[in-house]
């Protein structure tokens, strides 16, 4: 299938989109790096009378450092993101996650925020937000919001973003030299929407590990904390024991939902194998 017919706008500035945007308001759509949008206009899935591209605007692009943040533009391409020495630095979680990815073509336009606000439970970007215990920062024409992750994604594709708003920008807590980080997906082939996967951020302290966090994404309709096996991990000596107790507690706690191809069981299964193979690389990287 075709796009429907659509105008087209470039705006330079935040202003000019904020103008765009409430003077056409859900008759508009936002495109980014445009991997998802374009199918769902191909499809006839959406049909905007206006797409205004916010491509031009230097304000949401870049990867800095700022105060005990990494700040990650709206706009930094999922190859960028790959690929930056500053993120392998302060968030390695994000470098071990970004070649799940899709493909290069993909990851070449794709955008992090494009992502944070499509809300996709399969997708990489939303759990390793989640899991490093991030914030959305959003703005509309009266100011802007710093929203917890926690707090951002509420149901499917359904987010905290408020009519007239657009992200600017994701923050991330600089990793520490006591951070340990662990990600690992199934798929049933390179670049195919995942069936589970898990991303892992764990802290050592004298004890053990003094901070467990364990996020799942295509388990639920938003990332999913398993809280009850964190508060298990939370201060103990990881051994494999403790490994096998957590995965005890997984089988109990997890309540995923199935799928045209995986009910529930085997997922829950198959998010079992994965915490196994990710507290397992976190007990060999903190031996």
């Amino acid at each position: 299938m075709k796009a429907p017919a659509f105008d087209y706008a470039r705006p330079a500035s935040l202003d000019e989109t904020f103008a765009l945007m409430a003077r056409h308001g859900d008759d508009a759509r936002l495109l980014a790096g445009g991997q998802t949008l374009l199918a769902t206009l191909n499809m006839r899935l959406s049909e905007p009378a206006l797409l205004i591209d916010i491509n031009r605007i230097d304000a949401l692009k870049g990867l800095t450092v700022e105060g005990d943040m990494l700040r990650i533009g709206a706009l930094a391409t999922h190859r960028q993101i790959e690929e930056s020495p500053l993120v392998a630095r302060h968030a390695p979680l994000l470098t071990m996650a970004a070649p799940h990815i899709a493909h290069r073509a993909i990851r070449n336009r794709g955008t992090f925020g494009g992502s944070i606000a499509y809300a996709d439970p399969a997708a990489e970007w939303p759990v390793c937000l989640a899991v490093l215990e991030g914030f959305v920062v959003v703005r509309d024409r009266d100011g802007e919001r710093r929203i917890a992750a926690k707090h951002f994604f509420i149901d499917l594709y359904t987010t905290d973003l408020r009519e007239g708003e657009l992200i600017t920008a994701c923050e991330l807590p600089i990793a520490t030299d006591a951070d340990v980080f662990a990600f690992e997906e199934l798929a049933r082939r390179h670049g195919d929407y995942a069936i589970v996967g898990l991303a892992v951020a764990a802290r050592r302290g004298a004890a053990g590990i003094s901070r467990m966090r364990i996020c799942y994404l295509g388990m639920g309709t938003v990332p999913v904390r398993p809280a009850h096996t964190e508060i298990l991990l939370e201060d103990k000596a990881l051994t494999a024991d403790t490994i096998d107790a957590a995965i005890a507690s997984l089988k109990t706690e997890l309540d995923p939902m199935g799928d045209l191809t995986n009910t529930a069981e085997t997922k829950r299964h198959l998010a079992c194998v994965l915490a196994r193979r990710a507290l397992t690389s976190v007990l060999e990287t903190t031996a």
